[in-house]
Order: structure tokens, then sequence, then C-alpha cells
């Protein structure tokens, strides 16, 4: 073998053992961010804003004085339990696909009398401020359907048509990187700094991230909703900001949901 073929050789197996090295230190990181996880869900802080949101979902409140046991969160008033794995969802008496917050907020408008506006000015905690009404409300009735099965319907034509203008917005390209949700969630095995990237148009994955929001991000001492998720995921690429249940909001939720459906929810959980 010559010299040149020599070091040719030399380089291309010095290239493979660095990719193979690279690849195993990638699986031994993520199974410590998973390990780590893990020891962390015994201890889930979630579990204290959940005991909030449960207290207040009982407690007479707003101009009308009364709860909001008896809110139809698509299973017939006052019926929590599974509820918030079959959302978004169309509902009747508005004529529209509603995700769960967006619901919530119906619900504290027309029960309990409460001014929407007012209700959705600041929904989400800011750091070191005690979590908000709808994030505590919204990680108890999540916590209700842990372990019951993703099953958000397509029966109806609205749920339909949400869930394709859900699709159309998750591959949509623009702002000043021309990204889209399908540029960092529609490849295999992708991780931006120590965060997985799941693909969400696969089921496994999809059910995955959907059965774990809303969750606890230790990094901000909070419990984040999955509107915040969206919020937030739109921040990142330079979109327009995402207004608190705007309809695309909602479509996109309903394009995840079902995506994911036939998982199991597993949420409030944690993450980094």
């Amino acid at each position: 073998m010559g010299r040149k073929n020599f070091a040719r050789a030399a380089l291309l197996s010095l290239a493979l053992g660095a990719t193979s090295l690279a690849s195993a230190q990638g699986q031994n990181t993520q199974a410590e961010i998973e390990r780590y996880r893990q020891m962390l869900q015994d201890g889930n802080p979630a579990e204290l804003v959940s005991a909030r949101g449960e207290l207040m979902w009982a407690q007479k409140r707003g101009p009308k004085n009364v709860s909001l046991e008896q809110c139809d969160l698509g299973l017939g008033p006052g019926k929590v339990k599974g509820a918030y794995a079959q959302l978004p969802r169309y509902f009747a008496d508005t004529d529209q696909v509603m995700d769960f917050e967006s619901r919530l907020v119906h619900c504290m408008v027309s029960l309990q009398g409460f001014d929407r506006a007012a209700v959705i000015r600041a929904p989400f905690s800011r750091e070191g401020e005690p979590q908000t009404e709808l994030e505590s409300l919204t990680a108890y009735v999540v916590e209700e359907s842990r372990g019951m099965p993703i099953a958000v319907s397509q029966r109806h034509a609205k749920e339909r048509e949400s869930y394709k203008r859900g699709e159309k917005i998750f591959y949509f390209r623009g702002g000043p990187y021309d990204f889209s949700c399908a540029t960092c969630h529609s490849v295999d095995d992708q991780r931006i700094r120590l965060q997985d990237l799941p693909n969400l148009t696969k089921p496994e994955p999809a059910q995955r991230a959907f059965a774990t929001w809303p969750a606890y991000r230790v990094s901000q001492g909070a419990l984040r909703t999955m509107q915040w998720r969206l919020y937030d995921c739109f921040r990142q690429q330079r979109f327009p900001e995402l207004k608190y249940l705007a309809p695309a909001s909602v479509d996109l939720i309903t394009f995840l949901g079902v995506n994911a459906n036939g998982g199991k929810m597993d949420s409030p959980a944690i993450k980094r």
C-alpha cells in the first residue's frame, strides 16, 4: 500500500472511530438524561400544582359564586376522569373545536361569570411567580387522565378540518430562519443541545411527546401547559407571537393529538 493510500485509510479509520464514539457518547448522554428525569419524577413538584388546582376546581368562585364541577369537558357535566386525553374535540354548544385550555376558559366565563379578557390576560406564570390559576387547573385535570389512552376524535367534520389546518401549520415555513415545526420535528434522532427533538409525524415519538405535556420545567421552576409549549416553539422560530387560545394553536394541538392517538397520558411529566 502506498503512502497516500495508507494515509487515506488511516484518516478513514479515525473518522469512523470518531463517528462511533460520538454515537456512543450521544446514546450515553440520552440515557443519563432519561435517568435524571426518572429520578426527579418521584418528587415532581407538579403534584403540588395539581393539588391546588383540585381545590380551585371545587371552590365556588367568580361573580356567579359557583364551582367548575359542572364544566363539560366533553364527557358530560362534572366528568373529569379521562377528559383531557380526548381533547381537542368539537363542542356543539360553541360550534367549535376546543382544546382543554380554551374549554376551561369557556367554563370560567359561562359558569362562573369571569371576564374573558381578564382571565387570559396573563395565562403563564413568570420566573419566581406562583403558578397561575389556569396552570393550576390544567395540572389537576390532566392528572386525572394519567394512564388513559389518547383518543382525539376525527368524527365531526370540523375536527377533520382542524386537523388539516394544523397539518398545514406544522409544515409551513417562514420567519427570518425559514423554519417550520417540521424543521425540528419531522426527522428521526435529531437533537438540539441536550434536548431530543421527537419526530412528531411518527406514532411512537408523537405519543411519547403528546402524553408528557403539560410538564414541570425544572429549569424554570414552573408547570407549563401545552398552549405554553406552542407559544415557546413559535418564539424560538422567530414567528409572530402566538396568542393564547388562538385558533391556530387549537388546530396544531389537534394535529399533534391525532398523530399521538393510541398512546397513554403520562402527565404532568417533568422536563429539563
